[in-house]
């Protein structure tokens, strides 16, 4: 017996022994598993290779090899992508939620590996970019592939994706609460009874496998020596807002810069000048170097003199305003670095990034304010609280920058400036932009699935599944004694196409405009189609989002609407009757709980 027919009775024993809800907890259980070992691959490999690049080359003064060592890895990186991968592995969370959106929640094999191996290149040797955006879609490839495998139907892969989202979150950060809500705000999956427990699950798993394999202390250490005082919230709420404005900031600059880079044609000119720039930026700025989680873990300790170290602006170091400008220089620039990153050929996220800008961000606030003497501010309270500020402004997640923060450092403390400044930063970004970094592509196209179930369920159904097709065509030639022979009689419609010899469609015929002189059979020869033929209210095109169709529906007042190609050849009829009776068999499927 091959081992095929043995996995075959293994499933028709499952489908005999074990009950669907409690299979899919196994298999969230082992997906939580696998995203856990992904993550603690990743990070180990880059730090090995960030560990064998740094040995040997210490020196005092700028370390040139630095500006090397990034170019070297995007080279390697975008080799293997596009040798060995062939296909776009970039843009990791907006790739699972197009995959959600389409309703299929089927994410390619490779995808299970090829980022894990892309970004552990691009970041090892100093990409300044993330390694989480990878991880994450490393583990929802795991959910969506370990789905398939045991022949789960498409409702139970979104969820199993979700869980492999949120174990990858869980296992890298080590922050269970974190993963959940990061699938709930970002990925948009409605939390019900059914999901609740394998996300949870999932979660939990990846965690316990990292604290087991690197230990229970929290990523970045943070010891809290002055405690929140209530006279600050003021201080808070003003951290929030400019939070909110770096992540409007570095949301619209990325878009723009990487329009830009889109617009270069050849390969080799997006590599020549995304190496270039970001050699040269951090040749300026050395701390944009890598991941910037060091960066991170020094601002959070109280310790930022090392910020200008190694670098041209070293003797600025003490000065008050030079600490200021370099800082405020970085926080303009690690967008273009990060961009680069990405568009030279390298793979990575924007959570490090965002993370990094919010703990610059923190800090720079309140190194301004106690220069004035306003009121003191702890500046790695700040920092921390920055960070949540502006991930939660880039990825319009607040929950998710709250909890994942408060998981990161340890810092629950803070839960209340947390909040507070994650919220006042989400509501100031949505008032410019509706959609995350994440989601604006998808929204644009009308492909993104969000928590409104009428808007979700109206962006999984796809037009080619609502087009009738029998509705019997007409040529403007033909007589009225021939349309009431050859379509009307032998059809149950009463509207009928009028197209040419190309099958373009000219018009619509319909019955209730000739119902007066259809039964005059003396009339048959006297008129054409030509002659009372009248345009469609409307013509529908097969790429227009569902939400864009039912729009023109109210606006028409029509029930029955054609569908043309581009080139205006007729192709069917979409009819409200038919939207109807799918978007209940969708909401069916899709929303019911089990």
């Amino acid at each position: 017996m091959s081992n095929r027919d043995r996995f075959y009775r293994f499933l028709l024993w499952r489908e005999k022994h074990i009950r669907e809800r409690h299979f899919i907890l196994i298999v969230s259980f082992l997906v939580g598993i696998g995203t856990a070992l992904a993550a603690i691959l990743l990070k180990q490999l880059i730090h090995f290779i960030q560990s064998w690049l740094v040995t040997g080359n210490h020196q005092d003064g700028m370390n040139y090899l630095l500006l090397l060592y990034p170019i070297i890895g995007i080279l390697l990186s975008g080799l293997f992508v596009r040798y060995l991968v062939r296909d776009d592995i970039s843009h990791g969370v907006t790739k699972i939620l197009y995959a959600i959106s389409q309703r299929k929640s089927r994410i390619k094999p490779h995808n299970m590996w090829s980022s894990l191996v892309a970004s552990s290149v691009t970041i090892g040797f100093g990409g300044s970019v993330g390694a989480e955006a990878p991880i994450v879609l490393t583990g929802a490839a795991i959910g969506s592939n370990l789905g398939r495998l045991f022949r789960m139907e498409q409702k139970t892969l979104m969820l199993l994706v979700g869980c492999g989202a949120a174990g990858a979150i869980a296992g890298i950060f080590k922050a269970p609460i974190a993963g959940l809500v990061f699938v709930i705000e970002v990925l948009m999956l409605d939390l019900t009874m059914t999901s609740v427990l394998p996300l949870l699950i999932s979660s939990v798993t990846a965690a316990t496998m990292s604290y087991i394999f690197t230990g229970t202390e929290a990523m970045f250490k943070f010891s809290q020596t002055e405690a929140f005082e209530i006279g600050r919230i003021p201080w808070v709420l003003l951290l929030g807002i400019f939070c909110g404005l770096v992540s409007l900031y570095f949301t619209r600059a990325m878009n723009r810069i990487e329009s830009f880079y889109r617009k270069l044609l050849r390969r080799r000119q997006k590599f020549l000048l995304g190496v270039v720039m970001l050699s040269v930026l951090i040749f300026l700025f050395p701390p944009l170097y890598g991941e910037g989680y060091g960066t991170i873990e020094s601002l959070l300790d109280g310790q930022y003199a090392f910020l200008m170290s190694d670098s041209l602006f070293n003797n600025l170091s003490g000065n008050y305003w030079g600490i200021i400008l370099f800082t405020g220089l970085i926080l303009l620039t690690k967008v273009f670095a990060s961009s680069a990153t990405n568009a030279a050929g390298g793979c990575g996220g924007i959570f490090a990034p965002s993370l990094y800008l919010g703990c610059i961000a923190g800090f720079m606030f309140a190194h301004v304010s106690n220069y004035f003497d306003f009121l003191y501010l702890p500046e790695k309270n700040f920092a921390l609280m920055g960070m949540a500020g502006v991930m939660s402004g880039v990825m319009h997640a607040p929950l998710t920058g709250v909890f994942l923060i408060a998981e990161l450092t340890g810092g629950y403390d803070l839960f209340l400036p947390l909040m507070i400044v994650s919220i006042s930063s989400y509501m100031l970004i949505i008032a410019f932009e509706p959609h995350s970094i994440y989601s604006m592509r998808l929204a644009k196209k009308g492909e993104l699935l969000t928590h409104h179930k009428d808007k979700a369920i109206l962006t999984l159904l796809k037009i080619n599944s609502v087009i009738e097709t029998d509705f019997l065509p007409v040529r403007p030639e033909m007589t009225l004694g021939e349309i009431v022979r050859d379509a009307i009689a032998c059809s149950s419609r009463n509207i009928f196409p009028v197209v040419d010899g190309n099958n373009v469609l000219l018009g619509v015929v319909l019955v209730d405009n000739i119902r007066n002189i259809m039964f005059r059979p003396e009339l048959y020869g006297r008129f054409r189609v030509s002659k009372f033929m009248v345009s469609a209210p409307a013509r529908l095109r097969p790429n227009m989002s569902m939400e864009k169709i039912m729009r023109i529906f109210d606006d028409t007042k029509a029930w029955n609407l054609p569908v043309v190609d581009l080139e205006g050849r007729y192709m069917g009829f979409v009819s409200r009757s038919k939207i109807f009776t799918s978007y209940r068999e969708v909401l069916v499927d899709t929303f019911s709980e089990e």
